[in-house]
């Protein structure tokens, strides 16, 4: 089960800190800065634009992000990013219409965005200056020294600064830009591989060990807005133990879905795999205690707040679905686009 959870993202895995190394070495810091600099709507809007095409992959996301904070943007435009590339990208929504329905699916759409317009308003009170300044230094610091380039691609601080005037032009043709990217990118899966490995590993013997009626022992039942507020609010706190990332979490999701969970605490569930107990590992890594707990704290708030008012919605318009079948199918290799497509990123 851990395996071909592993095997079911790592193509996106692949692509994810591919794409972090491409911005690391292509990007300067000041074409950053001018992107998203703040957390104005249209740095946000971005923001959110670049991470639906990015990876859909929490742990390569959080790499990504942390690239984006460190070249100079903005921290919470930096974190809308990375909400949306796990919780508005087509893969994700095309496993939850395959194993929930088409409801679930828009739902990611819908309560997505709510969860990034809650992000962008709180996010520049809960993330004050000093904590961010700090977790900046830290990036900069003798602790990443994973992305060392005279150690890791032979090109020296001053052929960096070279390389980052460069025209794109001229770079695209660089040897140095492309080995300094997939060094960087080397860096980033080195630096998160225990995590990586401690997730799918756990991921796999919840799937095998633990009876899918436990997780709804946690959840109440028949209480009408206080069932679906309770619901939102616990369903986060299972993604904390679940150990699973973004697109892993759909087959958990569809079991606790059938086994009678309400709508809104399934899409908090989903939206939380950012909040995995191996993300907040990571966050740790990269941003230091503090500014971890505040980001947890909030992602915490504004996921199952999201989760509560997407179910209204879908409330209001009667989109709720009434059928609870489970159409999860056993892990077994089979040559489809998954194959197809792990084979040609691993090349």
């Amino acid at each position: 089960e851990g395996f071909f959870m592993f095997w079911e993202t790592l193509w996106a895995l692949v692509l994810g800190f591919t794409l972090s190394g491409f911005v690391q070495a292509f990007i300067s810091k000041d074409q950053m800065r001018a992107k998203l600099g703040d957390h104005r709507p249209a740095a946000v809007g971005r923001a959110a634009g670049y991470g639906m095409v990015s990876s859909s992959c929490s742990y390569a996301a959080s790499a990504m992000s942390k690239s984006l904070f460190a070249k100079g943007a903005d921290f919470v435009s930096s974190m809308v990013f990375m909400v949306a590339s796990t919780n508005l990208v087509v893969e994700l929504g095309i496993v939850m219409l395959v194993l929930l329905g088409w409801q679930f699916m828009a739902a990611e759409f819908v309560g997505g965005p709510i969860m990034i317009v809650l992000l962008a308003l709180f996010g520049g009170y809960v993330f004050r200056g000093p904590l961010v300044d700090a977790a900046r230094r830290r990036l900069a610091g003798p602790q990443m020294g994973e992305h060392d380039h005279s150690v890791m691609t032979g090109v020296s601080e001053e052929q960096q600064s070279e390389l980052d005037s460069t025209p794109w032009s001229k770079k695209v043709h660089s040897r140095a830009a492309w080995a300094d990217a997939s060094s960087y990118a080397k860096a980033d899966v080195t630096m998160l591989r225990k995590e990586l490995v401690i997730g799918y590993v756990v991921a796999g013997f919840l799937a095998t060990l633990v009876p899918r009626h436990f997780w709804n022992l946690l959840f109440i039942h028949g209480h009408g807005f206080w069932t679906s507020a309770e619901n939102a609010l616990v369903g986060p706190l299972i993604a904390v133990i679940s150990w699973v990332c973004s697109i892993g979490n759909v087959p958990l999701a569809a079991a606790l879905w059938s086994g009678g969970i309400s709508f809104g605490g399934v899409i908090a569930f989903i939206f939380a795999d950012l909040i995995a107990m191996p993300l907040i590992l990571i966050y740790r890594k990269f941003y230091g205690n503090k500014l971890t707990l505040r980001l947890v704290t909030l992602f915490y708030a504004i996921m199952s707040v999201a989760g509560l008012l997407t179910e209204g919605i879908f409330r209001l318009f009667h989109l709720v679905p009434t059928t609870r079948t489970l159409k999860v199918t056993s892990a077994h290799f089979e040559w489809n686009y998954t194959s197809y497509l792990n084979i040609i990123f691993i090349a």
